[in-house]
């Protein structure tokens, strides 16, 4: 793999704790994430992996600890405000909107870049269609990218698995982040899908310059395309570091084993 030109943090949790009623699905959780570089989050079943997401892109508010990006704490912000700031995310169960076609589907993602007025917009007016004209082609530039040309105008909802999941990273691509989220971007996949996933991810680090924070499941895909892995169990961090490191990590080996609970 080639040497990627890895910065400093962008983004820096601390300290994280989060808390449904009586019970902690995070536990005083921190690491950080590095300019340029592809982070993974991993552990078994109900580690706190998705949570730790959903703190991350303002779905859940924890209770205790900071998330800093850029220098920039994110206090009491929601979704929107965190997408404006540069983070996009897609989800483990597609979102996508099944009986728009691919074009229509990731154009969604371009909405936090549009200026024009919904007004301007509905009478096409000079400004609005000059603006929608420069958006297609930049969704157009995703589809190229992401070789799905040929499924422009279909259905998302007719097309395969593996090219939905596609469609769900396009969207999110479309959002020009700094920083993307990836929750199990290749859950469901064959072995043939997750190797073109693993590639586009990839690509889209070294081509786009992103910053990618991802869970999986898969200890192969983790091990052969992340920088650094960060490994939760029942929401405590019991991991942290290279993929070789961790994978030498007797506490990681045993929560994967089963022997430690």
């Amino acid at each position: 793999m080639a040497e990627r030109r890895i910065g400093e943090v962008i983004l820096d949790v601390s300290n994280i704790t989060l808390r449904f009623g009586g019970v902690k699905a995070l536990t005083d959780i921190s690491f950080n994430v590095r300019e340029h570089e592809i982070r993974a989050i991993i552990g078994p079943n109900g580690a706190g992996k998705s949570s730790m997401l959903n703190c991350i892109n303002g779905v859940y508010q924890p209770q205790e600890g900071t998330i800093t990006f850029r220098g920039q704490q994110f206090k009491h912000m929601n979704s929107r405000q965190v997408a404006e700031m540069g983070v996009a995310r897609t989800f483990q169960n597609l979102a996508l909107f099944k009986g728009m076609s691919v074009v229509d589907n990731i154009m969604t993602g371009r909405n936090l870049k549009m200026r024009c007025n919904l007004f301007q917009q509905a009478l096409r007016l000079g400004p609005a269609q000059r603006e929608e004209d420069a958006h297609r082609a930049f969704v157009e530039r995703i589809i190229d990218f992401l070789e799905i040309q040929p499924y422009r105008k279909t259905p998302v909802g007719r097309m395969p698995y593996g090219l939905q999941k596609r469609v769900d990273l396009g969207r999110a691509l479309a959002m020009e982040p700094q920083v993307l989220l990836l929750d199990e971007p290749m859950a469901g996949m064959n072995v043939e899908e997750k190797q073109d996933m693993s590639r586009f991810i990839l690509d889209v680090n070294d081509e786009f310059g992103t910053t990618i924070v991802l869970i999986e499941h898969d200890m192969g895909v983790v091990m052969d395309i992340s920088d650094r892995v960060v490994v939760l169990d029942y929401g405590r961090k019991i991991g942290d570091g290279v993929p070789d490191e961790v994978r030498a990590n007797p506490d990681v080996i045993s929560a994967y084993l089963g022997t430690t609970h």
